[in-house]
């Protein structure tokens, strides 16, 4: 039935500047509320009213004969008599697209349909490997409209996501499948800062347009990752790691309040103390339980300078056993309390060419010279480039943003790959042996090398002495992952979003997943929900990303707030 709605729904909100009086020798009354677009829907005569409101709807009360009526597609005069003989006036022959859109048209909602000039770049995925059409995008510009659509969709049996950036790795922000209404934030784009410098942010902002508005009002900060045009809605309700998460937390730690939408239309601010089941389940697993409008961000000061760092290091392709005792020795470093704590951010780069070793560090240049630089190198070949530069913070920022600016549009994002990933959360109970190391680099030299495609792996300390990751208990929110060492991220991309997504990089990708997991069997590796794996079942996923009494938990409070499944992806809880 949602295809059906998609085919049937020919709306489009652009109004086309053709008198009434010629359009309407080759307008269609409108069958199903909507009007305006490709099709050139009238309301003139239909059922629903003669007026053509802003967005698109038929009607005939001020919301629809007022400031913004189309004219070419009705009249802005108020209600006349609705023609009642009419063919095209009776309803559509699909229940559920009649329901939707009637319902949506009496809510006068702003949205966007298949037949609406925007609405191919408003569903365009950023993993352009998965692609799916939605029913209807929801652009909603109050919390009354949001309230509205998620009431509708849930008469209609349709299902529901939001879209803050739209990043998600298995583009579950279009839903995960086709046929799904997908609520679009990009007219939430607030940020200020208040009295106690706690940041209340619109859940269409994104990452550098945050940073940079909370340092300019008042030199603050918060720990997230380095993209600037990842949006804070899915960034922060499933982790969000940065490098400075080592000394301040995950981005979804710093969450003290939230505004959202229930599956019942209702709309609630929730802290620890007001629905804290609510609280607890949106950081961690919120697009199984609302559409967050606002966050409320505990900031910190930004600091005065920042150490970027990174050194290049040499052949690490050659010898497996070579590589495995240089990863042996970085992983003792990370793990050694007499040389480092929080102030160290610290993440590996390889891609079968090159291997790098970066991070930042909230100490002095000199410092991280007497004190970091020398046991991290000690043993490794000399690098073949060094740097360790003194910068500001959005200095800092900037060079960790991989040549994208931070202030990025809030409308028209057209950033895009095409790939696909897996991680692995790796415990510090269990930290990667000899043995394992030596099998990765071994797998990694004789099938990454000379790769048909090209591919990444990445490994952030997330553990080690004083990581404030970790100082949280498992308790504290849905994210399970405190007791992490390293998150490892599996990356394979087709260099050419024009071309065809090579098949063979799936099964590539996770070999090099399963070169780890093989070689340590008796380690219990987790997933990190913000690299979700699409070719995970439910069951999978449910375990990859929340340990069994946390999931349980998540599943008694999405029965008591959300039966219906209103808020669904195909890895959502309860699936």
């Amino acid at each position: 039935m949602l295809v059906t709605l998609l085919s049937l729904a020919c709306l489009g909100t652009v109004s086309l500047a053709v008198p009434f009086d010629q359009l309407s020798k080759r307008a269609t009354i409108s069958p199903d509320a909507t009007c305006g677009g490709t099709q050139s829907y009238t309301c003139q005569a239909s059922a629903f009213g003669n007026c053509c409101s802003v967005n698109g709807w038929c009607g005939s009360t001020v919301a629809y004969c007022g400031t913004g009526c189309q004219s070419s597609f009705g009249t802005c005069t108020g209600q006349t008599t609705p023609s009642t003989t009419s063919k095209t006036s009776s309803p559509t022959s699909t229940p559920t697209a009649g329901t939707l859109g009637a319902c949506l048209a009496s809510k006068n909602v702003p949205i966007r349909l298949t037949s609406s000039p925007d609405f191919s770049q408003l569903a365009k995925p950023y993993n352009l490997r998965l692609s799916y059409t939605p029913a209807v995008i929801v652009l909603p510009e109050t919390t009354q409209h949001i309230s509205d659509a998620v009431t509708c969709a849930a008469k209609s049996n349709v299902k529901v996501q939001s879209r803050g950036g739209g990043h998600s790795y298995a583009a579950f922000g279009l839903g995960g499948q086709s046929g799904s209404m997908i609520i679009d934030l990009q007219n939430f784009q607030t940020v200020t800062l208040d009295s106690s410098n706690i940041a209340k942010v619109g859940g269409g902002v994104r990452l550098g347009n945050l940073a940079q508005a909370i340092y300019n009002q008042a030199q603050r900060a918060l720990p997230h990752g380095t993209c600037p045009g990842v949006g804070v809605g899915g960034h922060a309700t499933h982790g969000g790691y940065g490098y400075s998460s080592r000394a301040w937390g995950l981005a979804l730690d710093t969450i003290v309040g939230l505004d959202v939408v229930l599956a019942n239309g209702s709309y609630i601010y929730t802290t620890s103390t007001a629905y804290p089941d609510i609280y607890y389940a949106l950081r961690g697993a919120a697009d199984s339980f609302g559409i967050i409008t606002t966050f409320y961000l505990q900031t910190v000061p930004a600091p005065s300078t920042v150490i970027n760092w990174s050194f290049s290091i040499p052949n690490m392709f050659s010898s497996a056993a070579t590589s495995a005792a240089a990863l042996m020795h970085i992983q003792a470093f990370a793990q050694n309390a007499s040389v480092v704590d929080r102030k160290l951010g610290m993440g590996m780069y390889m891609d079968g060419y090159g291997f790098s070793i970066s991070g930042t560090y909230f100490g002095s240049l000199a410092d991280f010279n007497a004190k970091i630089k020398p046991e991290l190198l000690r043993t490794l070949p000399p690098p073949t480039a060094s740097t360790a530069t003194s910068m500001t913070w959005l200095q800092s920022l900037t060079a960790l943003a991989n040549g994208q600016p931070l202030q990025q549009p809030t409308t028209g994002y057209d950033q895009h790959d095409s790939f696909f990933a897996k991680s692995l959360v790796v415990p510090s109970s269990s930290p990667l042996t000899l043995a394992t190391w030596t099998a990765y680099f071994d797998h990694m030299i004789r099938n990454g090398v000379n790769a048909a495609n090209p591919w990444f792996s990445i490994i952030n300390l997330y553990g080690g002495p004083d990581s404030q990751i970790n100082a949280k208990p498992v308790s504290f929110s849905a994210y399970s992952d405190r007791s992490a060492l390293w998150v490892i991220q599996h990356y394979g991309f087709t260099g050419n979003t024009a071309a065809p997504f090579p098949a063979a990089i799936i099964p590539f990708v996770q070999a090099l997943s399963n070169s780890i997991t093989n070689a340590q069997p008796g380690t219990v590796f987790s997933g990190y929900s913000n690299y979700v794996d699409p070719t995970l079942t439910p069951q999978q996923a449910h375990a990859a990303y929340y340990d069994a009494a946390t999931y349980s938990r998540l599943v008694g409070i999405k029965e008591r707030v959300d039966p219906g499944k209103v808020f669904w992806n195909p890895q959502a809880v309860g699936t």
